[in-house]
C-alpha cells in the first residue's frame, strides 16, 4: 500500500445521500480478485448508458473531475453490503481521499486497509467545501495536521491514531503482520523447542 502523502485537487461532488456500494461498483464486477482495473466501472451505472456510452453530464466523465483525487458526497456513504472492491474502484480511479458528514462502518474502515483517506466532518463544512468544486477551485488534505485547507479556511478533522499512522506510513493489513516477523519467528522455534511432537505429528 502506498503512503498517504498531501493532496492537492480540485474535488468532485456527488450529492446524492446513502450511495451504496453496489452504486459504487455493481456486482457483476465483483469476479475479479485484483484491485486494479475497477477505475473504468466506479458508479458504472451512472457514468454509462445502457449501451456503455459515458453520458457526458455525470461529473465524473468532465473535465476537471475525471482527474479528482477527492470526493466531496452526501451522508451515509458506503453503506450496503461490505464488497472491499468499492474502495478498490475509487483507488483504481485516483481517489485518495472521500470527505462526507457520515460513512457507513465497514467501507469507512475498508477504506483505511486500501490507502484511502474517508473524512467525517459536520454537514454543514461539506455543503460549503461543496462549492469549490462547483467553482472548480483546488482544496488541499494534510493528514499530518487533520486539516482541509480551502482558500484561507482551514478545518480540522477527527482520526483515530492507528488508523492516521496507517496511512502515513502504507501500512495494510500484512504489512503489519511483516512488522511482527521477527516475533513470529521467535514464536515458532520456542514451539518447536518446547513441544517437538507437534511438528513431528503434522
Amino acid at each position: 500500500m502506498e503512503k498517504f502523502t498531501d493532496l492537492k485537487s480540485i474535488p468532485s461532488y456527488l450529492s446524492l445521500q446513502n450511495i451504496d456500494t453496489d452504486m459504487i461498483i455493481p456486482k457483476q464486477f465483483l469476479k475479479t480478485i485484483k484491485r486494479t482495473g475497477l477505475g473504468k466501472s466506479l458508479f458504472y451505472e451512472m457514468r454509462y448508458d445502457e449501451n456503455g456510452k459515458a453520458i457526458k453530464d455525470f461529473i465524473l466523465n468532465k473535465e476537471p473531475y475525471n482527474k479528482s483525487r477527492i470526493l466531496i458526497s452526501g451522508k451515509n456513504f458506503g453503506c450496503g453490503s461490505s464488497r472491499e472492491h468499492a474502495p478498490w474502484a475509487l483507488l483504481d480511479f485516483g481517489i485518495k481521499c472521500v470527505i462526507s458528514s457520515s460513512f457507513a462502518d465497514i467501507f469507512y474502515n475498508n477504506c483505511f486497509k486500501n490507502g484511502i483517506l474517508p473524512i467525517k466532518i459536520d454537514e454543514q463544512k461539506v455543503l460549503k467545501l461543496s462549492e469549490y468544486s462547483k467553482r472548480k477551485k483546488e482544496i488541499e488534505i494534510n493528514l499530518e495536521k487533520q486539516e482541509i485547507k480551502s482558500g484561507n479556511e482551514i478545518n480540522k478533522f477527527e482520526i483515530d491514531s492507528f488508523k492516521k499512522k496507517c496511512l502515513l506510513e502504507g501500512l495494510d493489513d500484512i504489512a503489519l503482520s511483516m512488522e511482527k516477523l521477527s516475533k513470529i519467528n521467535d514464536f515458532e522455534k520456542n514451539l518447536i523447542s518446547e513441544k517437538p511432537w507437534i511438528i513431528n505429528n503434522a
